[in-house]
């Protein structure tokens, strides 16, 4: 017989609730855990939901399948043809294979994560990020962000009803800032901490002792954290290490990762959340209510990619250097003055000396020059006065992109006089950059605001 809400709460505040049949296989044989699972997953349908009649294996190929909930067509226009199809639905919390490789790339940087318990495959980061803040943060409850931070994170706590505590932060020789007695406050009566490293967007990275207060702060006021860990690889010094091997982060660390910027396969939307078991098994079971099954042709792709050893990341990281500096330089000779990004896709590029917000820069940017930057107020509070340059695409469009902006940037300097964009004439090094000639300026919808 199902309890009363009211009197499961107060079994879990007891930590009674531990001990029963149903927590225990809530959690996976971690009732501890029950205190940060939120009302959702408490109230989940938890024996249905792990009841094979309700969501059965995939079948295997010695297996005559009369469960089918679909036909398995052979016509010439359907995904019939691939082998993804053949084999039916995945498994809800990804394929073997794709979890054997996500596992390994892990062991080959020091952690050990347990594929068949600890691997939840997801919808992209972005999925990932949503199972954890579904599973875990009720109405009310306290989420900490560093400001500035992607807009994902923000927008998926806002859909819980969450209440943001911002921590200012800032780049200090490429290294992310912050009080360390405003952060200990902020923790304090919190439920979860989501961060990323480097910072997307300022492009800073956490040191290790800063690493350490962080994990040590954490562990004091019991906050569980999840951490982005897609732009990880991004990162233009040597060093950088993951909040999830510091001592003790095995307990309430949760990380994310995808395909998208590594690899530039977003397309794909595979990525995936690695913990605790007793932590995943609540994002496995927000997943399977809202958006299971990421297709098993894409996950197939992502396995093949991430066992292929990939001898061009050094050159294309070198590539990005070349990228981040040739950036830094043009914007500065625009009198904009950029802190230098340690790692990550992007430069952070304050515009309010010249008069405006960031969202009216991006927005004027966008109209007259048909060049698109991320408005700052997207990633927090102090970011208005603010826009994020993506080094990550074709370097002649960068080029161009820029020269456009530095055209731009003048005559708000120096609106009296007529300053022509790069490329001077349409059909001016429009072959050599890369992008098409340059329309008469039209009346266009705003900028679109990046997730990412």
């Amino acid at each position: 017989m199902a309890l009363p809400f009211w009197l499961t709460k107060l079994l879990v505040r007891t930590r009674i609730a531990g001990f029963t049949r149903r927590g225990k296989r809530l959690t996976n044989g971690g009732g501890a855990f029950l205190r940060y699972y939120s009302d959702r997953v408490l109230t989940a349908p938890v024996e249905e939901l792990l009841d094979p009649a309700f969501a059965p294996d995939p079948c295997g190929p010695d297996v005559f399948d009369l469960n089918l909930a679909a036909p398995r067509s052979e016509s010439g226009v359907s995904l019939g043809r691939f082998n993804a199809e053949r084999r039916g639905n995945p498994p809800p919390h990804g394929l073997p294979e794709l979890r054997t490789a996500i596992a390994e790339r892990y062991r080959r940087d020091g952690r050990n994560v347990n594929p068949e318990t600890d691997l939840l495959v997801t919808h992209g980061a972005t999925g990932a990020t949503t199972a954890a803040i579904e599973a875990f943060v009720n109405p009310g409850d306290r989420v900490v962000l560093f400001d500035p931070c992607s807009p994902l994170f923000a927008l998926a706590a806002k859909s819980r009803r969450a209440r943001l505590r911002w921590i200012a932060s800032w780049t200090e020789d490429g290294r992310t800032r912050y009080l360390a007695n405003a952060f200990e406050k902020a923790m304090r009566g919190a439920k979860l901490l989501i961060l990323s490293d480097p910072v997307n967007p300022t492009g800073g990275c956490l040191a290790e002792d800063d690493l350490d207060h962080i994990a040590w702060i954490a562990a004091a006021y019991d906050v569980l954290v999840l951490a982005d860990e897609s732009f990880a690889k991004f990162r233009f010094a040597s060093g950088g290490k993951s909040l999830a091997l510091l001592p003790g982060a095995e307990k309430r660390v949760l990380t994310t990762g995808s395909l998208t910027q590594e690899f530039g396969l977003g397309a794909l939307r595979v990525g995936w959340l690695a913990g605790s078991r007793h932590l995943v098994q609540a994002c496995k079971l927000t997943q399977n209510l809202s958006a299971p099954f990421v297709p098993a042709v894409c996950q197939q792709a992502a396995a093949r990619i991430l066992a292929e050893p990939d001898t061009e990341f050094s050159s294309q990281l070198d590539r990005l250097k070349g990228k981040r500096d040739y950036t830094l330089d043009r914007v500065r000779a625009m009198g904009l003055e950029a802190d230098v990004p340690t790692g990550g896709l992007f430069v952070w590029v304050p515009v309010v000396g010249l008069g405006m917000s960031g969202r009216a820069f991006a927005e004027r940017l966008y109209r007259e020059e048909r060049v698109q930057v991320g408005p700052g107020c997207a990633f927090g509070p102090s970011g208005d006065g603010h826009v994020r340059i993506s080094i990550a695409g074709d370097e002649g469009r960068l080029r161009a992109g820029l020269s456009r902006m530095a055209a731009f940037v003048e005559r708000l300097k120096n609106p009296g006089v007529a300053v022509p964009s790069e490329p001077h004439t349409p059909e001016a090094n429009a072959e050599d950059v890369g992008v098409e000639s340059k329309p008469e300026p039209v009346e266009v919808a705003k900028p679109t605001f990046s997730r990412v």
